[in-house]
């Protein structure tokens, strides 16, 4: 970064729907975006590879310039953020599935959590479990392959439709009331989603609330400020087809002419 700005990563371009909440609530800030496609997906990696992974990352990221990091995915949070934390001294905004906001909204008692077979497996997500949804019944439903899906096929794609169809029929089965989007890739198909849904089930994307979190910790360390609102991304696989799944994702109107670079933490 030419100057001290928000870096935010993600396994892939999931991310980019955390990246768009933060741009809206920090239009002049500058933010670097880094997907480690070279490694997507990770929800299927070992726990001990996630955390290396993670602390590589971020250290890369902070020499590289960042004044504040955003983990933009919910299975590295789930794995690492703890060791992300303390590997480097600048801020650090995780976000994890919105189980608390989840329970308090549900009315049935009963809510659904979409998320990687890493993020629903960790002690983290059970930590989450325990501290603010004790007093509903969770159906937490793993999502194997449906990241990858929506990156390498495209949100409406036959494959992911297909995935779709399987995960989502036991939250449906189960009357649930309120559904939390446990990945970062989730939102792209949140349409797809509600649609095998009963009407009034409500999806929650943590998005917007990350976004508020980081302003405020941006303001309460002074780092609030100081760029002019660019953006420049990056990948650890092929540049080229990352420009073209951000391009399918944003559309090529609004991604046209946002180069991606090849970098290795």
């Amino acid at each position: 970064m030419k100057r001290p700005g928000i870096a935010v990563f993600d396994s892939g371009l999931g991310g980019l729907t955390v990246l768009r909440a933060l741009r809206g609530q920090l239009p002049k800030e500058d933010f670097f975006y880094f997907a480690d496609t070279r490694f997507l997906p990770y929800g299927d990696r070992p726990e001990v590879f996630l955390k290396e992974r993670g602390v590589l990352i971020a250290r890369a990221l902070v020499a590289r310039g960042a004044k504040a990091l955003v983990i933009a995915c919910n299975t590295a949070t789930a794995a690492a953020a703890e060791e992300i934390r303390a590997a480097v001294d600048v801020p650090v905004v995780a976000m994890e599935p919105g189980v608390k906001p989840a329970a308090a909204l549900s009315q049935s008692g009963r809510i659904g959590v979409m998320a990687t077979t890493r993020t629903v497996s960790s002690p983290r997500f059970q930590r989450l479990l325990d501290n603010h949804a004790s007093h509903v019944e969770v159906i937490a439903q793993a999502c194997p392959g449906l990241a990858e899906a929506i990156e390498t096929h495209g949100p409406e794609s036959a494959e992911v439709a297909t995935l779709l169809d399987c995960f989502v029929s036991p939250l449906a089965a189960a009357g649930v009331d309120v559904v939390a989007l446990g990945c970062s890739h989730y939102p792209w198909v949140a349409a797809a989603i509600a649609q095998r849904l009963p009407p009034g089930v409500q999806l929650l994307d943590t998005g917007e609330a990350i976004a508020r979190q980081l302003e405020r910790i941006l303001t309460a360390g002074h780092l609030l400020g100081g760029g002019s609102g660019q953006l420049q991304l990056a990948t650890s696989g092929a540049p080229l087809t990352v420009k073209a799944t951000v391009e399918r994702l944003w559309g090529q109107q609004g991604s046209a002419h946002l180069p991606v670079e090849h970098w290795e933490p």
